[in-house]
């Protein structure tokens, strides 16, 4: 399933569906049938924000970065190993997104929602978006590591004291 999220957006195709509610054991499942893809891909779009805030995926994610965060280095040139744990990063998420899809969306169909994506990209919300900018985009993944290795670290500043407030004149 390597890339499989970030080369298959590339690919659009058209597909009609409509989301059904179906009560089992107590719990509400949506079902995707008919003909509203709008309503496919937020019902999905929401579904992903939720994995994507889990403590699950949160957990999987920062023992991901513990494990490798030591080999980023702020300078120009990257390091063949980058390549490699970006891979196995892309791979580890991707198969818990679709995993995780898998289990709260009857029948769900990534290659149809991959396709979904693409043609509407622009309705993504950002989150979900650096998320799956993370896969292909080299930079930004290069970044998501620096950014945690600076935390981990201790190399963030503190910014909580600069903020300055003051009352607001309405007559000035």
């Amino acid at each position: 399933m390597l890339g499989r999220m970030a080369s298959s957006m590339a690919k659009i195709k058209n597909g009609v569906t409509e989301d059904k509610a179906k009560e089992e054991n107590g719990e509400i499942f949506l079902e995707i049938v008919g003909n509203s893809q709008d309503g496919e891909f937020d019902i999905i779009i929401g579904h992903l924000q939720d994995i994507i805030i889990d403590e699950e995926f949160l957990a999987l994610q920062h023992s991901f970065m513990d494990e490798h965060y030591h080999y980023f280095e702020d300078v120009e040139e990257n390091k063949l190993i980058y390549t490699d744990i970006q891979k196995k990063y892309t791979e580890l998420v991707e198969k818990h997104i679709e995993t995780q899809l898998e289990m709260r969306i009857p029948h769900f169909d990534m290659t149809k929602f991959l396709q979904l994506l693409e043609s509407k990209k622009s309705e993504i919300p950002e989150e979900i978006f650096e998320i799956l900018l993370s896969f292909t985009d080299f930079l930004t993944f290069k970044q998501m590591f620096l950014d945690y290795k600076a935390d981990k670290e201790g190399l963030v500043p503190d910014l909580g004291g600069l903020i300055i407030s003051s009352p607001f004149d309405a007559s000035r």
